[in-house]
């Protein structure tokens, strides 16, 4: 685990360097009043982003695969025994997520299969945490992790009526018939979801592990195909290679891989290879059997030979116990370890970094163009009043008429600007009206009553399939309507730049087609849970509430995603133009007060050019303090080793005034 943990552990201090050159920034922005209330919200959005970050790796595979002991080979070999139980048969009987929240102790949280008889998603009951089980973990006794560890395997016996009830058993799947035993009784998890927190390093550095159960409970939690296994970074399909790509392996590869993700972070692994040594083979008969195997399950599974990793989990845990380097390359585990690091780490970092640094380069431009007015207006004075150096009274009277003539001109357009904001709100209303959740709840409202009428299993389907046309063209409508926005803000600051001579960065461009990609990856997930087979061989009603419960959830928060980030960028456009606003009525401001002073001689014409001159010297030293701070930033986000980065900032990115200076020297106006 030494290259995986080493990669995390980087990427950990690279993320915390980033956040750090953010936070000083906006402390720095803060200490200098140059930070608004969006721009604050902005940063504080962005910082809390990475504080939550998470990379999630998602293993997938049918039961007696070797999945958990994959675990243990890959995470666990450290405690110098397993952590997760691995036996023959199964092991994992439901859905498990490892990670740590530093905010609980070490502890296994267990939701009961029976909440799987009321409505609610496992999304709905991870927020309400009453219905949890809470069992602790003495993380200093391995035989104590084990024993709670075994929690998760742990299962009860119910009637078939009960197991039918929770959707764990098809009366009309024939496989299934023959685990019903002779009393009538069945056999299945006792929990419907389980959440280890546990303190391992790599877990701390923000790795998730879902370890997921069998098909059978795969398809009774429809929310792992919809929402879990799409969003991890990277999914692992375990293979045994003694039986290679089985019907119900191909089964599992279409429903829950293959068709709910990016193939980019798809990887197969072929699992105990050890079962094809042969001492009677020589090694190369050995290498050239696995190398078949791995061809076979490429051409199977459509997927690139690159990306399957044949492997011995159980005797690379051995290895790494025993510190057996022979036999840990044997495994060939440390390969499949390699193409975890090159697969997560950069392509994490990459996202990571552009989202970080594309809201810093936003604001630092922006509070670039307020710095360089505030420049431009300082010049501009001093070069008035430095002509005046000398002159009469008669050339004072003309300046201050020049300055009330620009600062009338200025509000006039000022009350432009009040107008677009009217104009900004009325279709904000309408971008958003799509996206609301009203408007879902409508839509839902009438798909169930369509779904509640049909009788024949072909009107539920195109239901089915009504009711995403619907999402799709409210989607489109509101996409038409953020572009018709961009379009106005464009020419709203055109406007002001050949009036005023502003020069303000375009709007950051914003679409919905990322939800739109979204709501379509859920729509094929659904086909599989809610296909014309599985409409004729399901009762009507239980499929209406599974819809609900796991489509129509999942939409849900599609729809609150993209109705709370649209509103964050219609938030964003005007706060730009308005900075520009305040800073030039301040310097108008500033510029009718001394004319004012010097035709009244309350303070001297030499004076005030120093102050001015001050002023200048101020707004460049700040000027060039953003672009240290930035660079800095630009720096960390472009992926550059953190051990590379000065362990201080320059001195320029600390607040620029004067010795004597007791107060802000430029007042903040607001509109």
């Amino acid at each position: 685990m030494a290259q995986l943990a080493s990669s995390f552990q980087e990427y950990g201090a690279w993320r915390d360097s980033l956040a750090h050159g953010v936070t000083h920034l906006r402390g720095w922005l803060q200490d200098n009043e140059l930070l608004d209330h969006d721009a604050a919200r902005r940063l504080s959005l962005g910082l809390d982003r990475l504080a939550e970050d998470k990379l999630v790796i998602a293993f997938v595979a049918e039961f007696s695969r070797g999945k958990s002991e994959l675990i243990n080979a890959i995470f666990f070999a450290d405690y110098g025994r397993r952590i997760l139980p691995s036996s023959a048969g199964r092991t994992t009987m439901c859905p498990t997520e490892l990670m740590y929240d530093e905010s609980l102790p070490p502890c296994i949280r267990a939701l009961p299969i029976e909440t799987r008889a009321r409505q609610g998603t496992m999304s709905d009951f991870k927020k309400a945490g009453a219905e949890w089980r809470v069992f602790p973990v003495d993380i200093d006794a391995p035989e104590g992790m084990l024993r709670a560890f075994k929690l998760v395997s742990d299962t009860v016996r119910v009637s078939v009526q009960e197991a039918t009830l929770y959707g764990l058993y098809d009366p009309a799947d024939p496989d299934q018939q023959t685990a019903v035993a002779t009393d009538g009784t069945i056999e299945i998890s006792r929990w419907r979801h389980a959440v280890i927190n546990f303190p391992h390093p790599l877990l701390k550095r923000g790795l998730v592990i879902l370890d997921t159960p069998g098909l059978n409970a795969i398809g009774a939690e429809p929310e792992l195909t919809l929402s879990l296994v799409p969003s991890a970074h990277a999914v692992l399909f375990v293979l045994a290679a003694d039986t290679g790509v089985t019907k119900s392996d191909l089964e599992v590869w279409r429903q829950v891989v293959h068709d709910t993700g990016a193939a980019t972070n798809h990887i197969a692994v072929l699992n105990k290879i050890d079962g094809l040594w042969d001492g009677l083979k020589t090694a190369h008969e050995i290498d050239s059997e696995v190398e078949r195997q791995v061809k076979l399950v490429g051409r199977t599974l459509e997927l690139d030979t690159g990306r399957v990793f044949p492997v011995s989990a159980q005797k690379g845990l051995v290895a790494k116990v025993m510190q057996d380097e022979r036999l840990l390359a044997a495994s060939r585990l440390p390969k499949l370890e390699s193409a975890l690091v090159d697969l997560l780490v950069p392509a994490k970092q990459r996202i990571v970094g552009s989202q970080t640094l594309a809201v810093v380069e936003r604001i630092g431009e922006e509070v670039r163009q307020a710095l360089s007015a505030r420049e431009r207006g300082v010049i501009e004075q001093l070069y008035e009043l430095r002509a005046l150096q000398g002159k009469n009274q008669s050339s004072i009277e003309r300046m201050s008429q020049r300055a009330g003539a620009e600062s009338r001109e200025f509000e006039a357009n000022v009350r432009k600007l009040v107008a677009t904001r009217v104009v900004l709100a009325r279709l904000a209303d309408q971008a958003t009206a799509p996206l609301s959740h009203e408007t879902l709840k409508a839509t839902l409202e009438g798909t169930r009553e369509r779904m509640r009428k049909v009788r024949l299993t072909p009107q539920f389907y195109s239901s089915f399939k009504g009711y995403f046309t619907e999402l799709h063209d409210q989607l489109r409508d509101a996409n038409t309507k953020l572009a018709e926005i961009e379009k106005m803000v464009i020419g709203v600051q055109q406007k002001f730049a050949s009036e005023l001579g502003w020069s303000l960065p375009p709007p950051m461009s914003f679409t919905l087609d990322k939800y739109r990609s979204d709501l379509e990856q859920v729509e094929r997930a659904g086909r599989a849970h809610f296909g014309a087979f599985v409409v004729m061989t399901h009762d009507k009603w239980s499929l209406i509430e599974r819809f609900f419960d796991t489509v129509a959830a999942r939409t849900r928060e599609i729809f609150a995603a993209a109705e709370r980030d649209t509103e964050a960028w219609i938030r964003s456009l005007l706060p730009p133009i308005e900075a520009q606003v305040r800073e030039q009525r301040a310097q108008l401001k500033k510029r009718a007060e001394s004319v004012e002073r010097i035709r009244t001689a309350q303070e001297s014409l030499d004076v005030r050019i120093g102050e001015l001159e001050a002023a200048l010297e101020d707004a460049q030293g700040k000027l060039e303090a953003l672009r240290a701070l930035l660079a800095r930033v630009r720096l960390i986000g472009a992926a550059c080793p953190a051990a590379a980065l000065p362990e201080s900032l320059p001195e320029t990115a600390a607040p620029v005034r004067r010795a004597d200076q007791t107060e802000p020297a430029y007042l903040r106006v607001e509109i």
